[in-house]
């Protein structure tokens, strides 16, 4: 499997994001990606890929053109400030205020453009988030030419940014410019099955009103965990889209008999769906040993994830989401695709 994958996620380094009360360092760490391309190395996976260079055409089908215009535009606007260090946003337009009137000010337009303070912005930061959507468009056209899959080493993850936000390390949405690509590239229809532990809220409010895109998420039930707001049994889709929304929340302590259970059941729904192509947002912080996750997969469960995939019998983009127990990410990533070739 060729694996497209860019050092220029590296730019992206030391930021900070506001979790659990504190300032602390990321967990979306350049160690991440490191880990996973050093593991395709060792085993032999495949040929690693430099991205090609893609303009912002299609992530404007799916990403409304004045978040895309406001994103290269932060770092400078920061230190303009006399500041440095991380951007980080400090207030929302929540329920009550005006969420329809962009302010002018970095800290307001950072607010406004965002719903969490997980996505720290550094001086590299525009950077490592282009090169990452290169990698996602790069990776999307190999399978267009034939390969069977491809997988997008993609850092900075894209699938918590909405079509106007950006939230969970997540800045511009990977895998939903790349199934748009699909789209726009002869599919008549494309199927987003998201693994990651936390839900895909921004993939699943980008294609909400859909029917060619599915999108189904497998994750920890909002009641829960992050990201809360989305992510419920019952967001089955609206208008065009309604029925081609699927969730499938589970419990804190999930394992893998639970857990795929729910896959064989999404898999059902997929096949019923027939896709021309499927993009796997692949988060493997469903691992029992993640920092900040509470499912119980271990790591001789992955592999199987990439065997029920590769039975569906369709081509697959395979694009790296989360995973934050970095000592095991690379085995666990790779294990998936090792799976997915097995077969």
């Amino acid at each position: 499997m060729k694996t497209v994958f860019s050092p220029r996620h590296r730019g992206h380094a030391d930021q900070l994001e506001l979790v659990a009360g504190a300032i602390v360092p990321g967990y979306e760490l350049t160690s991440r990606a490191e880990y996973v391309s050093a593991r395709i190395k060792a085993i032999g996976l495949g040929p690693i890929l430099a991205p090609e260079e893609h303009d912002l055409t299609t992530a404007a089908r799916v990403h409304r053109q004045d978040y895309l215009d406001f994103l290269p535009t932060i770092w400078d606007r920061w230190t303009a400030e006399g500041r440095s260090g991380t951007a980080l946003p400090f207030t929302w337009p929540t329920r009550g205020l005006r969420g329809d009137v962009p302010p002018e000010f970095i800290d307001g337009l950072l607010g406004y453009y965002s719903f969490d303070a997980g996505c720290g912005i550094v001086e590299g930061s525009w950077d490592a988030i282009k090169s990452s959507h290169d990698v996602a468009l790069t990776a999307a056209g190999l399978v267009q030419d034939g390969e069977r899959a491809a997988f997008a080493l993609c850092r900075p993850p894209g699938h918590h940014a909405g079509a106007g936000f950006m939230g969970g390390y997540c800045y511009i949405n990977n895998a939903a410019v790349a199934a748009q690509w699909f789209r726009d590239n002869g599919a008549k229809r494309v199927s987003i099955l998201d693994v990651d532990y936390h839900h895909g809220n921004g993939t699943q409010e980008i294609f909400y009103s859909r029917a060619d895109v599915q999108v189904i998420n497998l994750h920890a039930d909002p009641m829960q965990e992050y990201p809360y707001f989305l992510g419920h049994a019952n967001e089955r889709g609206a208008g065009e889209g309604e029925g081609y929304n699927l969730n499938y929340p589970m419990r804190f302590g999930t394992d893998w008999a639970r857990w795929s259970q729910s896959l064989e059941d999404a898999c059902g729904k997929l096949v019923a769906y027939n896709p021309d192509v499927v993009v796997v947002s692949l988060g493997v912080d469903t691992f029992e040993k993640d920092p900040i996750s509470k499912f119980r997969l271990k790591t001789e469960d992955f592999p199987k994830i990439g065997e029920r995939i590769a039975r569906l019998g369709v081509p697959t983009l395979f694009v790296m989401e989360g995973g934050y127990a970095v000592a095991e990410i690379g085995v666990n990533a790779v294990s998936v695709l090792t799976g997915f070739e097995d077969v």
